[in-house]
């Protein structure tokens, strides 16, 4: 059963805008099942593989390949791994600028994949695609979609034990092939271990001095993990929201693991209730809430700490609004006196406290909300 995606309208958009366009995202995020259902559609669309060595023989001589098909749109998969047919592209274009011409899918960001920024300049749109989101899966029960996380195979698995399974096998191929495939040569135990290492300081501001003494590394080569795992969409870095203020604040970004099955499998937790009693249960929600959130609405996002601990989650810059976000994996979820002092200081238009609950958002104060993710993105939404 195919689920549709909701990048899908603007992938047409900008097919009609680009001659080509890319699509970026974690390995397994449904990038080829979008694609090849759109070109299926259109019946004029061709579909390579750059890992198959079958479809990679047809671009032996790519200018000749793409002349021979140049009314149809050509998808080619896993871009990051042929950088040299960036300038095929490019010339290709420029002899016949026409829209719509080419899709290409990645799993690495475009600033790891340098030479289509710098070749295609102006030839191409980068479109970013995530596992599924809870708003693309309104029928998965929060339970399930929270444990699981959003990759198609981990979340629509027969049962916790096979999603357990291939979450497992997706980060052993991670680790040990796709990175190395990237020409990043690193021991897949040790990247193995440095990302086990960031999911048990999920949530927490980024240490380095820490990181590099449990690795027994340098504050630099720490930075270049970091680095390698933000832009191959396994983690995620959130900076300060700084103010013009005298309280001295926290400057570290915090960092998180994007999908919170990934996290989950990482730390050993199988299933809910192992979760309810793990020490990670509320920081796995505030980052299951942040990620729902931010790949909803592209906005600039900041988290807010003082040096005496005084916080909010989340600081949204959405539609010249200043939103705070705080989000509490309880029932009846309370702002903390620290809260009430940071939202003080920053003086947000909204703020909104996330928490699983099962009713509708309700108001606590003129400005102040409380609901589950669908109703608060239903709220953002108005507001943006």
């Amino acid at each position: 059963m195919y689920i549709p995606r909701r990048i899908e309208d603007e992938i047409q958009k900008y097919l009609q805008i680009f001659p080509i366009v890319a699509i970026l995202g974690p390995r397994q995020c449904g990038k080829s099942t979008v694609v090849k259902r759109l070109i299926s559609k259109s019946q004029h669309g061709i579909y390579l593989d750059l890992q198959n060595q079958e479809d990679l023989n047809k671009l032996m001589d790519p200018r000749l390949f793409f002349k021979a098909h140049e009314e149809k749109v050509i998808c080619l998969d896993e871009i990051q791994f042929v950088p040299e047919l960036f300038g095929s592209l490019r010339s290709i274009v420029d002899e016949n600028r026409q829209n719509g011409r080419f899709i290409l899918l990645g799993s690495a960001s475009r600033d790891l994949i340098q030479k289509s920024s710098e070749s295609l300049a102006g030839r191409i749109g980068f479109l970013n695609l995530t596992p599924f989101l809870m708003n693309e899966v309104p029928e998965t029960p929060l339970p399930i979609f929270w444990n699981r996380g959003g990759f198609p195979n981990s979340l629509l698995a027969e049962n916790d034990e096979f999603s357990t399974i291939w979450r497992e096998n997706y980060i052993k191929t991670y680790v040990e092939r796709d990175i190395p495939q990237l020409g990043i040569d690193i021991p897949g135990l040790k990247l193995r271990r440095f990302l086990t290492i960031c999911a048990h300081n999920h949530g927490q501001t980024l240490n380095l001095s820490k990181l590099a003494s449990s690795m027994d590394l340098t504050h630099p080569t720490i930075r270049k993990y970091i680095d390698i795992f933000e832009q191959t969409f396994v983690l995620r870095s959130i900076p300060p929201y700084e103010l013009n203020i005298k309280k001295r604040l926290v400057k570290a970004p915090k960092i998180y693991v994007r999908d919170s099955g990934i996290l989950h499998q990482l730390l050993r937790i199988e299933h809910m209730e192992a979760l309810f009693g793990h020490p990670i249960f509320g920081a796995s929600w505030e980052g299951l809430v942040i990620e729902q959130l931010l790949a909803n609405f592209n906005c600039p996002a900041y988290f807010f700490r003082t040096a005496t601990g005084d916080e909010i989650d989340l600081v949204l810059e959405l539609n010249n609004k200043v939103i705070a976000i705080e989000c509490k994996a309880s029932s009846s979820p309370q702002l903390t006196k620290g809260s009430y002092r940071a939202l003080e200081l920053i003086n947000p238009d909204f703020t909104f406290i996330v928490s699983p609950i099962n009713s509708a958002m309700y108001q606590l104060q003129e400005t102040l909300f409380v609901g589950n993710i669908p109703s608060t993105l239903q709220k953002l939404a108005s507001l943006s």
